[in-house]
């Protein structure tokens, strides 16, 4: 893989040209910033941006500026090769909140090692309904110790109003829910987005959540999908990268001030 190529792909794609993340958001372009701007309960943040030394300040402070009047807390995604270097610690100044940094892993569809195995017992099924929200939801808190609301307003708005944007999994143990994934999905796109991959505790290191970024792939083929975006924790990167995927820059959320 040519990391600079594709990491400049994703770039364009994914975040200067990025797509509402789900109904009744959208996307707005304001001079160097590419921002998302959705309801209380959707995603609000700043997904792209094009600034230096002498732009970066003003543009944080309007952004802060925008977002307060909506009455919305929202996230700066930064990633390890945005401008400028010292972005991150402009926004830290301005009263924005870091939280832990993300790996951005990208893997070519086709040349990912896709040959993986449930353990004895697992089976994965689609969530299509409410009820199968209801344990994607639940594996989620369990597995990451949040409150899944969001999450569930999220999904179910997304399921009743955009479903071929998104395909959402789940991996039983008989009728118990383990592991759950999703992969989101744009018309046209070459990138399609793994996120919530999460195992409930006593499931994990036993190939569950390796099985869902498989079964996910083969979901992103059959949509024509080229390569595969995940941002990856620490303890999921060294399964990402024996799959195929490659490390090619960091990302890290910056929280709004309140």
């Amino acid at each position: 893989m040519d990391h600079r190529t594709v990491l400049a792909l994703y770039d364009r794609d994914m975040r200067e040209g990025a797509r509402p993340d789900g109904p009744g958001a959208r996307i707005e372009r304001v001079g160097a910033v590419v921002r998302q701007v959705a309801d209380a309960e959707g995603w609000n943040g700043v997904l792209w941006s094009d600034l230096d030394e002498a732009t970066a300040d003003r543009a944080i402070a309007e952004q802060v500026d925008f977002f307060a009047a909506q009455g919305r807390e929202f996230e700066w995604k930064v990633y390890g090769h945005d401008r400028p270097s010292d972005l991150g610690d402009r926004l830290a100044a301005a009263g924005f909140g870091a939280e832990p940094q993300e790996t951005l892993m990208i893997g070519e569809v086709a040349r990912l090692t896709l040959d993986t195995r449930l353990p004895d017992g697992v089976r994965v099924v689609p969530a299509t309904d409410r009820a199968g929200i209801e344990l994607v939801v639940d594996v989620h808190e369990q597995a990451f110790g949040t409150d899944g609301s969001p999450l569930r307003h999220q999904l179910l708005t997304r399921l009743a109003e955009q479903p071929d944007t998104m395909v959402a999994l789940v991996a039983l143990a008989g009728d118990e829910p383990v592991s759950a994934a999703r992969v989101e999905l744009a018309p046209g796109a070459r990138f399609a987005g793994l996120w919530g991959g999460g195992t409930v505790a006593q499931w994990r290191g036993r190939g569950v959540y390796r099985a869902l970024v498989a079964h996910r792939a083969r979901v992103a083929a059959a949509h024509g999908c080229r390569y595969l975006q995940v941002d990856a924790l620490p303890t999921s990167r060294p399964i990402l990268e024996r799959l195929g995927f490659h490390a090619l820059s960091t990302t890290t959320p910056y929280i709004s001030p309140k």
